[in-house]
C-alpha cells in the first residue's frame, strides 16, 4: 500500500501538476476498469513512471485479495447453511 499513499500524497500536494494528473487518471481508470494511454504513462519521469508502476502491482494483488475476501464470505454463507439445514435423514 506504500505506492499508494505515495500516489495519495502526490495527488492532494500538488492536483494541478501534470504527473499528478496521470497519476489520478490512472487510479480512476483502475478503479473505473476503462483504459488510459500508455504514451501518458511514458510522459513520466522516471520517478513518476515507477510510482505508476508500484500502483498497478499493489492495485493488482488488492484486486486479488478482495476476490479471496468474496471467497470467504461465500464458504462462510454455505457453511452457516448446512450447519443450519435440518437433518434430512429419516429416522
Amino acid at each position: 500500500m506504500l505506492a499508494i499513499k505515495k500516489a495519495r500524497k502526490l495527488i492532494e500536494n500538488n492536483p494541478n501538476d501534470a504527473a499528478a494528473k496521470i497519476i489520478a487518471a490512472l487510479v480512476l481508470a483502475l478503479e473505473s476498469e476503462s483504459s488510459l494511454s500508455v504514451a501518458q504513462l511514458y510522459s513520466l519521469d522516471d520517478k513518476r513512471f515507477e510510482l505508476a508502476l508500484e500502483i498497478l502491482n499493489e492495485w493488482r494483488l488488492d484486486r486479488h485479495y478482495a476476490s479471496k475476501l468474496l471467497l470467504l464470505d461465500s464458504s462462510t454463507v454455505a457453511q452457516a447453511l448446512v450447519d443450519g439445514a435440518p437433518n434430512s435423514s429419516v429416522s
